[in-house]
Order: C-alpha cells, then sequence, then structure tokens
C-alpha cells in the first residue's frame, strides 16, 4: 500500500497564471474564500459589511376609507412591502382623530395622514397633543372635492361669489348655514376655508364648521345635517351617484396639483429606524408608479374597494380616478389633473408646501404671531431620507421646488414671503 504524505508535508507548485509559489493549501484556501467572498452581498468590507435591512420589520399602517389610501394597501396586497423587508399590516381607523393618537401612542409606527396634521401635532395646535410628527413622503396630488347639497343646483356651480346670498339670509334668520370638513388643520379644511372665503364667506362668522370623519359625510348630508362638505374620494362622487349633493368645484380647480395626504411617523420612530422608513418609502415607491398607470386603476378600485379598505362600490371610485368628472348638476367633463401618486415628483416633501399650511393657520388665527416658517418646516419634512431612499433603488426624482403657486382667486403665494401672502387677504382671522 503506498503511504500517503499529510498534506502539511506536500507542497505542490500548481501552473497557475499570475500566481507563484502557491502550497496547495494556501491554494485551496484562497479558491474557497474567493467563492465565499463571491456570495457576499455589495457593501462588504473586511470583516463586516453594511446590513441594510430595516431595523424594525413589522409595521403597522393607519389608513382612513378614502381612495388616496392607495398606495400603502396595494404596497401591503401586492408585496412591495414584504420585497424591502416590511411585514405590513393595515389598520382601518374611524376618524382622523382616531389616526393621530394610534400613531403617537405607537400602536401605529406609520400613517396615511392629511397633509396639516403633522404641523399641528408638531406644534401642539388645535387640541393635538404635542408630538413631532414628520413627512419624508407625499402620497398623492388632487383627487377631494367641495360638494352642495342639492338644493343649490342651478344657482350655485363653481364660484363660491354665488352662494354667499344664501349665507347671509341663513345668518340673517339666525339659522346660519353648516358646512363640514374633517379635521380642523387639515387639509378638508383649508381648501373649504379658502372656497368659502374666495366667495366673501368668512368661515368663522358666516357660517358653521362642524367635523364629520370622511365616510359618514355622505350619509349626514343625507339627513339634512349639512349644507356643503369638503372630503376626498370616493364621497363626492358617491353622494353624486345618491343624487344628494353635487360638486361645485374638485379640490385640483381650486389649486392644480396641490399637496394632500401623506405617509407620517413619529419624529422618534424615525430618528431610531431610518431604514425601516426608507424600507416602506421603496415600496409606496414602486405602487404609485403602478398606481398611474392609468390601465391599473380598474385593478386598484377592486382592491382597494373592500370593506377592509375604503367600502365602496368600484364603479363610484373608477371614475373620477380615470378623470371623468361627473359634476352632478348637469356639467360633465374630462378631468386633466385627476388624483395621481407619482408623476410630476408628486412624492417629494416640499418645505414651500408646509408654508403654505402655516400661512393658513395663521390666517384663520389659528396661531398668535408670526410662525417660524423655515423652522417648522425644517422639523417637519424629512427629505433627506426620501432623497436617500430614491438614490438607493436608483429613482431619480424631481429634487426641490420652491417656485410661486397661484390658486383659483388668482392670489400669488411666493414661499419666500409666506407671512406677506397670509395678511394680504381681505377675509382673515389674524392674531398678534
Amino acid at each position: 500500500m503506498m503511504r500517503l504524505q499529510s498534506t502539511a508535508a506536500l507542497s505542490i507548485r500548481v501552473p497557475v497564471p499570475g500566481i507563484h509559489n502557491l502550497s496547495r493549501r494556501r491554494f485551496l484556501g484562497s479558491a474557497a474564500t474567493a467563492a465565499l467572498y463571491a456570495g457576499l452581498p455589495a457593501g462588504w468590507a473586511g470583516r463586516v459589511f453594511a446590513d441594510d435591512s430595516p431595523e424594525s420589520s413589522a409595521v403597522r399602517f393607519g389608513v382612513i376609507a378614502l381612495t388616496d389610501c392607495s398606495p400603502i394597501v396595494i404596497a401591503h396586497e401586492k408585496g412591495l412591502f414584504k420585497k424591502h423587508g416590511i411585514n405590513s399590516s393595515i389598520s382601518k381607523e374611524a376618524s382622523w382623530a382616531v389616526i393621530r393618537d394610534k400613531l403617537s401612542t405607537g400602536d401605529n409606527q406609520a400613517t396615511h395622514m392629511l397633509f396639516g396634521m403633522p404641523i399641528a401635532s408638531s406644534m401642539g395646535l388645535l387640541g393635538s397633543p404635542r408630538k413631532r410628527v414628520v413627512i419624508p413622503w407625499i402620497m398623492n396630488r388632487n383627487g377631494q372635492a367641495i360638494t352642495l347639497q342639492s338644493g343649490f343646483k342651478g344657482k350655485v356651480r363653481g364660484d363660491p361669489a354665488n352662494l354667499k346670498p344664501f349665507v347671509e339670509k341663513a345668518k340673517s334668520l339666525g339659522e346660519p348655514l353648516t358646512f363640514a370638513m374633517t379635521f380642523p388643520p387639515g387639509t378638508h379644511a383649508m381648501w373649504m376655508r379658502y372656497y368659502l372665503a374666495a366667495g366673501g364667506i368668512h368661515p368663522d362668522k358666516d357660517v358653521t364648521l362642524i367635523v364629520i370623519p370622511p365616510p359618514q359625510m355622505v350619509a349626514n348630508m343625507k339627513v339634512g345635517k349639512m349644507d356643503g362638505f369638503c372630503v376626498g374620494e370616493p364621497w363626492n362622487a358617491r353622494a353624486v351617484a345618491d343624487r344628494i349633493g353635487y360638486t361645485s368645484l374638485t379640490t385640483q380647480e381650486i389649486w392644480k396639483d396641490h399637496p394632500e395626504k401623506v405617509c407620517a411617523f413619529t419624529a422618534e420612530f424615525a430618528e431610531k429606524n431610518p431604514k425601516t422608513v426608507k424600507a416602506v418609502l421603496k415600496g409606496l415607491h414602486e405602487a404609485s408608479v403602478w398606481l398611474d398607470d392609468l390601465s391599473n386603476r380598474p385593478e386598484q378600485c377592486e382592491i382597494v374597494s373592500k370593506a377592509s379598505y375604503v367600502n365602496c362600490p368600484k364603479e363610484i371610485i373608477l371614475g373620477r380616478l380615470l378623470g371623468d368628472l361627473d359634476y352632478g348638476d348637469g356639467r360633465k367633463a374630462k378631468d386633466e389633473v385627476p388624483m395621481h401618486f407619482s408623476r410630476r415628483n408628486c412624492n417629494y416633501p416640499q418645505a414651500k408646501y408646509v408654508k403654505w399650511w402655516l400661512s393658513q393657520f395663521r390666517r384663520w388665527g389659528m396661531v398668535t404671531g408670526r410662525p417660524d416658517y423655515d423652522g417648522i418646516a425644517a422639523a417637519v419634512l424629512r427629505s433627506d431620507l426620501y432623497e436617500e431612499a430614491m438614490k438607493e433603488i436608483g429613482y431619480e426624482h424631481g429634487g426641490k421646488d420652491n417656485s410661486p403657486e397661484t390658486l383659483f382667486d388668482r392670489v400669488l403665494f411666493d414661499p419666500t414671503r409666506p407671512e406677506e401672502y397670509a395678511q394680504s387677504f381681505a377675509v382673515k382671522n389674524i392674531k398678534g
């Protein structure tokens, strides 16, 4: 029997180009190591490599029954959150107050939220407990409307000035007209106030404003509790379908491509879990791109119409998503700027929008004295997380935008002069 030498004593020259004086053991070790290295993720350096996985994989999202919750729902239903390491669950909430409170307590880690709510929470305004909430993502533009009760058909169309005689008469009788919005510092409250004021109607002196959760708007108008409301879709379309109201104006007719809902986090959660937040944003991005392919909108409606989400017939949701606008008073139009979720740099958290909201808080006496426009915008927005997340997936966004905006009353909003803008209105309630 041939006696084999141990590999410790055996040294064989291996004819590998570029490698000299390499022992068999060293060669085999090097080959094994090379094979191991080849399987390592990008970013490996020495003995340590970057871990890009979320700090917290389980994320529960709060949503309200509105069409614009779709990015969260689609990212969840189609596994796009899971693709980026997030085990998502969705909690449908009854009102915006519940949305705020469950985010604040940590019951929900992320949430569908009205644009103005993180600002109000961070400042402790209008009954909101002071809790810093941040916006790294704008979920959608457009897609809300002002609905009036059917008694105004043929008398008030898109010009709120035509509503003023009815407001004055009701006020003189001691029975002021009642208008509803969904939350005092939110988008619907600002659109309703802006609409009324553009018609010479003071929202705090000439009418009664009440708060109604979105899914309850139609039922409350049906029993005569309000003369008009502002809410997101599909509840304006539902009022038309049920023949109890009609659309005076869409909010995109008030302000083309206005910001609407956001995906919000507490500042504490975002600071402790930046990779989790970025993973959420990556899933939302993929869902939003999918949503803005109009050929996908029938499937979108099939999914979000379920009772666990919006709980409204898919046919009612679909029309306005495709830009088929039936006002309910004989007017019909093709909406050129319906709700969208990704296009036209939709998702970038722009500082000018926080400044616009602050200008309206100032206008309506929701803050006393001149607010710190720049400081509050910097505290509430997390454009850094947005930019980092998009860079990691190779998406080229449109960047910061500080250009002026003009709403339907032709008053120019210059984001470099928000206080002048707030003071410029004839109808206002400025304090201090």
